[in-house]
């Protein structure tokens, strides 16, 4: 029988952000390596713009959800 006791599990690299539009102060939850340009519900302003990995995030980042 084999004991695997010391096998490290990386951590994520990707983190949930929640932001805040710096047009109309209206708060979105934000995936940090999203897909799809993301845009605020109220305003329609552009919060997050994709990229090949990371998106970059165009609104206030106000707190990481962990």
């Amino acid at each position: 029988m084999i004991v695997k006791e010391n096998i490290l599990i990386p951590n994520p690299k990707s983190e949930y952000y929640n932001v805040k539009c710096t047009k109309c102060d209206g708060k979105t939850i934000i995936y940090s390596h999203t897909t799809k340009d993301l845009y605020c519900k109220s305003c329609n302003e552009l919060l997050a713009q994709r990229s090949g990995g990371k998106a970059k995030i165009l609104g206030e980042i106000i707190s990481n959800l962990d």
